[in-house]
């Protein structure tokens, strides 16, 4: 007997649907490294641009707005692109809990949004503008 093959292609590309608010509100943010960012607490028209953004309610309670050109993924998460923007598959292994700092918050001098501190790389990172500062 054959067996059927099963079918391999992403939920997300066998039905593209528009997202509604209500099935946006209290999804997890996740970046693309796995970690959790916070969770959606409401939608915004940023003022003099286009397009839409997440606001996002940060681990720490704080709101943080997140433009939509920033979200490489939606399903039971949302998950960020990585930043640069470029999309890869990448696998990585978790290594042990380490004990970090906090870092203060810092506003971007460019578009005014708040930015983010990427340990990794050790620099901030603006999501609204996609870019480092």
């Amino acid at each position: 007997m054959e067996k059927a093959e099963k079918d391999l292609t992403p939920k997300h590309e066998k039905e593209k649907k528009d997202m509604t608010k209500a099935s946006l509100i209290d999804k997890q943010i996740i970046d693309s490294y796995g970690n959790a960012v916070g969770k959606v607490i409401d939608i915004a028209f940023p003022g003099g641009q286009m397009g839409l953004s997440l606001i996002v309610e940060t681990k720490k309670g704080e709101p943080t707005d997140i433009a939509c050109e920033s979200i490489q993924a939606v399903g039971d998460f949302i998950v960020l692109k990585p930043p640069g923007g470029s999309i890869q598959s990448t696998v990585v292994q978790a290594e042990p809990a380490q004990q970090t700092q906090a870092v203060p918050s810092r506003i971007c001098p460019n578009c005014g949004a708040p930015l983010s501190y990427i340990p990794q790389y050790q620099r901030w990172y603006c999501y609204k503008d996609g870019k480092y500062v």
